[in-house]
Parts: structure tokens; sequence; C-alpha cells
């Protein structure tokens, strides 16, 4: 019976009461110190695409819509000191990019295909890709 009111009481005075403490973010801003890397996406195929980008390992948001025929280009930033990729939001704060993906519309998610990225897309100062279907799924190259 006295455990039900000793644990409550010692597991407030222990690490996990700190667990919620917030600290400041410093959110790097701006273009100084990075190289534009911009990426095309061209849909060589018959059905739209829907292209996102993985953010800070639980946040996507879509970064193109490209149609049968058609191109997108996206702003993409290099960091050399780091290796990150990013993309600017509206108030250019750098978002870092884990993953890039495609997808066919309405079913990007079940259909995707990941778009890689590394320093050698940096030292070239742009990456094209193609999507097209291929044998029943979506490759882009």
């Amino acid at each position: 019976m006295k455990i039900r009111y000793l644990l409550p009481a010692a597991l407030a005075f222990t690490s996990f009461a700190n667990a919620v403490e917030l600290h400041d973010v410093i959110v790097r801003t701006g273009t100084e110190g990075l190289d534009m890397v911009p990426l095309t996406i061209s849909n060589a195929g018959n059905d739209g695409l829907s292209c996102n980008a993985d953010l800070a390992h639980w946040y996507s948001a879509g970064i193109a819509t490209v149609e049968p025929g058609t191109s997108a280009r996206i702003e993409l930033w290099f960091d050399a000191k780091t290796g990150t990729f990013t993309i600017l939001n509206d108030k250019r704060e750098n978002l870092p990019v884990e993953r890039l993906w495609c997808g066919l519309s309405g079913r990007a998610y079940a259909t995707r295909v990941q778009i890689t990225l590394d320093r050698t897309d940096a030292t070239k100062g742009m990456r094209n890709v193609s999507c097209s279907l291929a044998e029943d799924r979506l490759v882009c190259r």
C-alpha cells in the first residue's frame, strides 16, 4: 500500500522531470556559405508525379507536382562543411533534407521512389532526374 504513494514521489525527483524542459533552437537562415544545387525533375511518363521531401525525421513536405511531359526545378542548397542538402522555407530558414522522393499523383506514397543526392551533385552544381514507368514501376534516373 505504501508503494502507491512512494512511487509517484520518487518519480517526481528523477531525471524524467527535466524531459519537458524547452531550449532555444538556433535556426540557420539564408544562403551564406551554401552552394545552390538546383534539382530538375522531368516527367517522361503518362501520369502526373508528386515529389516530396522528408525533413527532420518526422515531417514530409510536398515540393513539386510534375505533369506528363513537363519538368520542375527545385532549389536545393548544399553545405560542404556538413554535407547537408537543404531547402529554404518562406522565412528563408534552412530545412535539412533527409530524403527526396517522387510517386504517381494520387498514390505517391505507395508508388514512391527515392531521388538520391550526394556530394558529386554539389560538385556538378546541379542534378537532373527523369522519371517514367518501367515494368509497372516508377523509375527515376
